[in-house]
């Protein structure tokens, strides 16, 4: 966004300075004249001084809301920020808290979404990657969505703005996941978060999100404008909007075919060729000698559609005409954002339910069914979980066991949280509930979580590196009743003398100590962290000569953490980063 500051004193000034001197990119600009120009130059004119001057100076040149640049004016003293034009669409609000922020000043907001806490309508699908759809006045109904007329919010996909809008929707709003399922005439507003086109009339704002993907075979020289025509009247035959087509694909004898090319670029979405090598894997329902004959592969449309989605056909292979040429087409939508059974795997973090991710937590937020890791999740992260949501632990349950536990609600295409301690990826177990669920073809997906080794860190205040002494850190285990490969038990990787974190170990202690002490001295620093962020935390400070004798003394056994070496309260050592001589991409060297 190109945008200019307007000062009219020195004070003023010297604020505008101290703004672009702390990140802000803008120009500045002292007492102008040329108001027109700069209106039709710059996405945001930003003022410093008294509103009413602001408010003369532009008031000429005002008129619409979806054209007229943002406008922002700032007190002299840098204590209050107010956008005055252009809030949601100019993106003025946003920018005068970003402004706020910098500042430390207090924004003033006066849009009535922002001062209620409501949706700002609006705005939402460039929060979200949707396309705004509204056929009825979009005035109207954000006037009564604000004034918490009852609404309904349809939500036919599944993805990250579908997630924050359940997890955060106002009293006055009720979520469908079925279009049947609501009754028109209880409702004065229907946001719908589809692709797909409902008998709603002038009460819906749609938003698109680009999860349909089409499979396209044709004739050469196909006329483009004849062939766009038929395909807008085959998908609203088949009450899918356009708008959510997210990417085009064809055969790679198609490539340069005019009408695709020029279909891709009015509708702004990528033109994908595929060769027969591709097209040809897919087990598709309509199969074509002709087409094979010419191509390679029994299909285009329909096996492009399902290689572009990873998915089985929503809509399998139409023939259409236009002008002279024929063409077919094929829909599917992609795998991820169907609202079907799916399993999401979360990193619940080292304990504390505030250590939660904020995706996590939206996921616990909106399953229909928690299975947790009973015996290293505390169970209090469940309480995340929405009336209805049905909650298991999985303490006692072998793999199968879990994996039926969680079929049921899946096979009702319901939403599965699997949750487990820190991040799934460090002695998850995960591995093998995947490859079960690949020969299931279940979708699933990984949130992230915290893992215990930087709870540690953060515990111990202590980071685990050291500029020009330890570069490395080590995550691994100690061999127990899980055997551990050669080159990995603990006296070979104590060669490095890095930072080593080693998990489920404090039953075997005096083993750990033994190895280590092949490579690292007796007077290594080691912390023993027990149920890290938990109500019950402990962490116990040694040296690697007394560790068995502290995990012993203490009786530890589970949920426990190993942390060994020098970096451990290390204060030693500065980087290079913060070195007033040191010149990098952000800073140029004193």
């Amino acid at each position: 966004m190109s945008k200019i500051i307007i000062t009219h004193s020195d004070k003023g000034e010297a604020l505008a300075k101290y703004i672009t001197n702390n990140g802000f990119e803008a120009e500045i600009m002292r007492s102008p004249k040329n108001y027109e120009e700069l209106w039709n130059k710059y996405e945001a004119l930003i003022f410093i001084g008294a509103l009413g001057i602001c408010v003369r100076e532009i008031a000429a040149f005002l008129n619409d809301k979806k054209t007229d640049p943002a406008v922002i004016n700032i007190a002299a003293n840098g204590q209050f920020v107010q956008p005055v034009v252009s809030g949601h669409l100019g993106g003025a609000n946003q920018l005068a808290e970003d402004i706020s922020r910098l500042l430390g000043a207090t924004p003033v907001v006066t849009t009535v979404s922002d001062t209620s806490g409501l949706w700002a309508l609006d705005l939402l699908p460039e929060k979200h990657n949707w396309t705004l759809d509204c056929k009825g006045n979009l005035t109207q109904l954000m006037a009564a969505f604000v004034n918490k007329q009852k609404t309904a919010l349809l939500l036919e996909v599944r993805d990250k703005g579908s997630l924050v809008l359940e997890t955060e929707k106002p009293e006055h709003v009720d979520v469908f996941f079925s279009a049947d399922e609501i009754k028109l005439e209880e409702y004065q507003v229907i946001l719908a978060v589809t692709p797909f086109v409902h008998d709603f009339g002038a009460k819906v704002i749609y938003y698109r999100p680009k999860v349909v993907q089409l499979g396209v075979g044709c004739q050469r020289d196909l006329p483009f404008e004849a062939f766009e025509m038929e395909l807008l009247s085959k998908l609203e035959s088949q009450q899918i909007s356009p708008l959510s087509i997210a990417a085009i694909g064809t055969v790679d004898l198609k490539a340069n075919e005019k009408a695709l090319i020029e279909l891709s670029a009015k509708w702004n979405i990528p033109l994908n060729p595929f060769g027969e090598e591709v097209l040809s894997q897919y087990d598709i329902p309509n199969p074509s000698q002709k087409v094979s004959e010419v191509t390679g592969s029994y299909s285009v449309s329909e096996a492009a559609a399902m290689h572009l989605s990873g998915n089985a056909l929503l809509v399998e292979k139409q023939k259409a005409k236009a002008g002279e040429k024929y063409f077919t087409f094929a829909l599917a939508m992609d795998r991820n954002s169907e609202r079907k059974g799916f399993v999401e795997f979360v990193g619940a973090g080292p304990g504390d339910p505030e250590l939660v991710s904020v995706r996590g937590k939206r996921m616990l937020q909106t399953a229909d069914m928690i299975l947790y890791a009973g015996s290293l999740v505390p169970k209090e992260l469940t309480n995340y979980a929405k009336p209805g949501c049905v909650v298991k632990s999985s303490a006692g349950m072998d793999l199968i066991t879990q994996i039926e536990s969680m079929k049921p609600y899946y096979d009702r295409e319901l939403f599965v949280v699997r949750l487990h301690t820190g991040d799934p990826c460090i002695y998850g177990a995960i591995q093998e509930q995947m490859a079960i669920m690949d020969q299931l073809k279940w979708n699933y997906h990984i949130t992230p979580g915290i893992s215990s080794f930087q709870a540690a860190a953060a515990a111990l205040e202590s980071q685990f590196t050291i500029p020009e002494e330890v570069q490395t850190i080590i995550l691994t285990r100690g061999e127990g009743r899980t055997p551990m490969p050669d080159r990995e038990q603990l006296n070979k990787l104590a060669r490095s003398q890095s930072t080593m974190c080693i998990y489920l170990s404090a039953s075997i202690a005096e083993k750990v100590q033994a190895q280590l002490s092949e490579h690292y001295p007796p007077e290594t620093p080691v912390a023993v962290c027990y149920k890290l962020t938990w109500k019950d935390e402990k962490i116990y400070r040694c040296t690697l000569e007394t560790l068995a004798k502290t995990v012993e003394e203490n009786n530890l056994k589970m949920t426990t953490m190993i942390v060994v070496g020098k970096a451990i309260d290390n204060r030693s050592g500065f980087s290079k980063l913060y070195d007033k001589k040191f010149t990098h991409a952000f800073r140029e060297g004193k």
